[in-house]
């Protein structure tokens, strides 16, 4: 790595209420495969929690975590103020939160078995006006991340950040079905990085028909994360096998992509190496799974080097 973006990160992504229920069972023992076109089925959740969510914000916590700024370009509605009370707590910047009147502040419904596989519901509401806000009203940002969002902002903000001259990060995530092959190609052209699990990796093949190979030559680097697998990095002609870093305990998966990405962020911003970069994304994937909700896990700057020492020494 050459470069530091060390200045700061915009974040353009949703903002979002994150409501989870825990199926003490299985999805796969009531999905009937000979029925798999006419399901309507129940899952009785007995537990249920409010939390507070969004790619944008996620992200922005991780940042804040590892000592870096973060600052989150999104959309809310009427219904934003414990969530604005919170990111004021937080330390979290709010000058390019823009609230839209009329709507609410988009809303997700995650339903989590006991294999951690999730069924997602998901109100977009505040966010389809994402591209009411404008990279270029953000100031002393050196990096960016166009994250999932409205479709249109996410078009948007991608050009504005390649004509500004600001490396990014394209994270299609959840959107990434939303998107055609000549759109995708369009991401791919203007981004300096792609990441995607490799889930949304086997659909953007699907829709594009191109290969690790092919986008890696397009990019400075092509991450595609694989759950508790690790990840791989394919740069500069060769790929990184990043090992995952087992956790403490297993709690809840919402938001392990978004502490990745905060990672990755971090050690772009910090000119690190691939490898290093590598590993410092899986670790806050792992420190994230151990604790309930996308921004509840906490750690000492002291505390992540002594796992990153004990997990990669």
């Amino acid at each position: 790595m050459t470069e530091n973006f060390s200045q700061g990160a915009l974040i353009c992504g949703s903002i979002a209420y994150d409501t989870i229920l825990v199926f003490q069972d299985r999805f796969k023992s009531h999905l009937l495969p000979d029925k798999l076109h006419v399901i309507n089925v129940a899952f009785y959740v007995p537990e249920m929690r409010r939390e507070y969510g969004g790619c944008a914000a996620n992200i922005a916590y991780g940042l804040k975590l590892l000592g870096e700024r973060g600052v989150p370009m999104g959309t809310v509605g009427d219904d934003f103020a414990p969530y604005r009370e919170r990111m004021l707590t937080l330390g979290l910047p709010l000058e390019h939160v823009r609230p839209i009147p009329g709507t609410f502040t988009a809303q997700c419904f995650i339903t989590t078995d006991l294999d951690n596989n999730q069924i997602t519901s998901f109100h977009p509401g505040a966010m389809q006006q994402s591209h009411v806000n404008r990279v270029a009203d953000a100031r002393a940002v050196g990096i960016g991340i166009i994250s999932p969002d409205g479709s249109e902002g996410m078009v948007a903000h991608a050009a504005q950040f390649a004509a500004a001259g600001i490396p990014f990060i394209f994270d299609p995530g959840q959107q990434l079905p939303t998107f055609d092959a000549g759109q995708l190609k369009t991401f791919i052209s203007q981004a300096r990085w792609v990441t995607l699990n490799d889930y949304e990796w086997g659909l953007l093949q699907q829709k594009t028909g191109l290969s690790a190979a092919d986008v890696a030559a397009q990019v400075d680097a092509l991450i595609i994360t694989e759950g508790a697998k690790g990840s791989v990095i394919h740069t500069g002609g060769r790929s990184w096998v990043i090992p995952p870093v087992k956790p403490a305990q297993i709690v809840d998966p919402t938001g392990c992509g978004d502490a990745y990405r905060a990672g990755l962020i971090h050690g772009l911003m910090r000119g690190l190496d691939w490898e290093s970069i590598g590993r410092t994304a899986s670790l806050m994937g792992a420190l994230k799974i151990e604790t309930r909700g996308p921004q509840n896990y906490r750690f000492t700057r002291a505390e992540f080097d002594q796992r990153y020492h004990d997990a990669f020494a």
